[in-house]
């Protein structure tokens, strides 16, 4: 039987591929690629605005609902459930696929939504927000996770850098969109409002992600997550309860120490013995990660302290509006940007990072104690420039943490080591919320009965700002002096934290820039505690996707070159695809499904596919299907372990054992040229077809 026959009976005998089997790589259209970066993209940004949007609408939120004592917890409570989230959503995604676990994260957002608006109480908010941040958690991380899946690795970074400034621009606008609602609404719609676009984003979700099921079989540390999660909501319950709901010495507070300290110690012993442990003990034997992890626990500490007690500042002694109050805060939203930006910029250009820790420490230090001596006779601008300071502090340390610790973990520790610096970032958030909170409330207990007794008015009278303010200036002014003393004692108490860490980063190390951590210096994402890739594989593609853009080292044609093959990219292209198929998925395509996967009439590559099997780069079975012949296996393998040797060079600094990569980073690294071969021939098919429509 000649060629023509048997694709003819390929033809007849063969079913019509449908659309889901003829992807075997995985591949979707630009115009889905972008609809899911949009979807993803919507869904970080109802996660990372739902950290700062409540900051401005608090006092009237506490005003409305009472409980003084537990505004801190409106706070805290997201930032825990979130952190937990976080850990384990990773590992779910690879489980049961990443969009299903999405779609799982965006139900419970709604939900959590939807309850906090309708909140009677401070208890019922409270466990609302705690279950909007367990989907939160699972938003930030299959969001990431499934840009790698769906972005070509050479876009991938302008991709991830959008993700990155997502958590810029909610730092700006979250305050101002919760003082808008409080102000003109009702601080009720700073959660409403999530609802309608998280709908949105479901719909978005069911239609443009593909579900790629199952990609792995990873260990969950359950155990660990539980165990980490009970000793940080212990701490966080005694330092919010203690001295304001039950005494210091109460057997409550030492109780909750004690269950606290002992669920951490089970904590450490289980991890010690975890198969795949959550925060693996053995990167605390670097001093560079220890040190790190303990700066990222002071940055989140001091930062989401300060902007969740600014406002109220702002509003019970400045007078301003919820929206105002949003407004006022930009000054160091505005340093802390400009700082991140520009340290890493200049680290990634430098390598030298040791003095930005340490400067920053010094200038957040300073800006606690410059908001500690404001009140309400202090000038707007004077104000501003105070906080301008304390965001350019913030803003010298936080973006650079990641990039350090990248100096210095090997590869298989990567994705935990950069997990680390977020996982402990949140937490010193949520300690900075609930241990402020806990000093304000016992300082403005003391300080507000006498106001009130001098003033004669009622608790009731002062429940929110616009109340106080509504007062007779001699009524008011003994109340606000009240809040002035106990927020001023807040950021003066915080300036220690400043101290511990100045003298951790003058310990901190300083070790050479590896070239492709160098590379990451000046992403926005790091400043703002974006998740990381959390497996050898994400992470490799992580750094050898930043590596390869705008490399000439990394293209097809440099691949070729310097394996000395000689086919033309038009033979190699076909002999690529019957490559990729076979080694990727097992399978042998016939002429037929190759035809409809790429998108032409059957039968217009009889001559090209003649032309391979005439030329010896492929054979083809009696029943169709296609299979490498000598030369074209040997064409292939040639540019393959060229192109494998290049990404190699790249990543040498993280390969262990004077340069053998090991199975688990040599199954990554062959994932990634694979991937890199099949968008590289796939980008020149899209361009041939685009031209010949022309």
């Amino acid at each position: 039987m000649n060629r023509s026959n048997t694709v003819a009976s390929s033809t007849e005998s063969e079913p019509n591929p449908s659309p889901s089997t003829t992807h075997e790589d995985g591949g979707i259209s630009r115009t889905q690629m972008n609809m899911v970066f949009i979807t993803v993209l919507f869904g970080m940004l109802l996660s990372a605005l739902d950290q700062t949007i409540v900051s401005t609408a608090l006092p009237t939120i506490v005003g409305d609902l009472g409980s003084a004592g537990h505004m801190s917890w409106v706070v805290t409570a997201y930032l825990l459930t979130q952190t937990v989230s976080t850990a384990l959503s990773g590992k779910f995604g690879d489980l049961f696929g990443r969009k299903r676990v999405f779609l799982i994260s965006v139900v419970i957002f709604i939900l959590g939504s939807f309850l906090c608006g309708l909140a009677t109480d401070m208890s019922m908010l409270i466990a609302s927000r705690a279950l909007q941040g367990i989907g939160g958690g699972g938003l930030m991380v299959t969001a990431v996770a499934l840009i790698g899946e769906v972005i070509p690795l050479r876009e991938r970074g302008k991709y991830q850098g959008a993700l990155g400034a997502v958590f810029g621009v909610t730092t700006v606008i979250g305050p101002l969109l919760g003082g808008f609602f409080t102000d003109n609404l009702s601080w009720r719609w700073a959660f409403y409002i999530n609802v309608p676009v998280a709908i949105i984003v479901v719909l978005l979700a069911l239609r443009t992600i593909p579900d790629h099921g199952r990609v792995a079989s990873p260990k969950v540390d359950y155990l660990g997550v539980i165990l980490v999660g009970l000793g940080a909501t212990g701490l966080t319950l005694a330092t919010s309860w203690g001295g304001t709901q039950y005494a210091w010495g109460s057997a409550t507070i030492i109780g909750l120490f004690i269950a606290s300290v002992l669920a951490l110690v089970a904590f450490v012993w289980v991890e010690s013995r975890a198969a795949e442990p959550i925060l693996p003990l053995r990167l605390f034997r670097s001093r560079v990660v220890t040190v790190s992890t303990v700066l990222s626990f002071i940055v989140g500490f001091a930062m989401m302290g300060s902007l969740t007690y600014l406002p109220v500042f702002l509003q019970y002694v400045g007078g301003a509006s919820a929206t105002i109050s949003g407004v006022r805060t930009l000054p160091m939203v505005l340093g802390l940007l400009l700082t991140s930006i520009t340290s890493g910029t200049i680290v990634g250009r430098t390598g030298q990072y040791k003095v930005f820790p340490i400067a920053g420490s010094v200038v957040i230090g300073i800006g606690l104690v410059l908001l500690s001596t404001m009140d309400a006779s202090t000038p707007i601008w004077q104000q501003s420039l105070y906080l301008f300071v304390l965001g350019t502090g913030l803003g010298l340390i936080m973006q650079i943490l990641t990039i350090i610790v990248q100096n210095t973990v090997s590869l298989a520790d990567l994705g935990s080591a950069t997990s680390a610096i977020t996982f402990f970032r949140t937490l010193g958030s949520s300690f900075g919320v609930a241990v402020l909170g806990s000093l304000y409330s016992n300082d403005l207990q003391r300080q507000l009965p006498a106001a009130m007794a001098q003033a004669g008015v009622t608790e009731a009278q002062i429940a929110t700002p616009a109340l106080v303010h509504s007062l007779p200036e001699a009524a008011r002014e003994p109340i606000v002096d009240a809040y002035a003393t106990a927020l001023n004692h807040l950021f003066l108490w915080a300036a220690p934290v400043a101290v511990v860490a100045f003298v951790f980063a003058l310990i901190l190390p300083q070790v050479t820039m590896r070239s492709v951590a160098a590379k990451n210096a000046s992403d926005p994402g790091g400043g703002f505690a974006i998740p990381k890739p959390d497996n050898d594989a994400d992470t490799l593609e992580d750094l050898v996707c930043r590596s390869i853009t705008g490399s000439e080292r990394h293209t097809l044609d440099d691949a070729m070159r310097r394996s000395g093959v000689t086919t033309d990219h038009a033979k190699l292209w076909g002999v690529a695809q019957i490559a990729l198929a076979d080694r990727m998925f097992g399978k042998h395509p016939t002429q037929q499904r190759l035809e409809y996967r790429i998108g032409v009439p059957e039968r217009v590559l009889d001559s090209y596919i003649t032309g391979l099997i005439d030329e010896g780069y492929l054979t083809e079975a009696p029943t169709g299907e296609l299979y490498l012949a000598e030369r074209g296996s040997r064409d292939f393998d040639a540019v393959y372990a060229t192109w494998r040797a290049i990404i190699l060079e790249d990543v040498r600094d993280w390969v262990p054992d004077a340069g053998d990569p090991g199975p688990a980073l040599d199954q990554a690294i062959t994932t990634v040229v694979t991937r890199l071969i099949r968008e590289d021939f796939d980008a020149r098919r899209d361009q041939r077809m685009r031209s010949a429509r022309v």
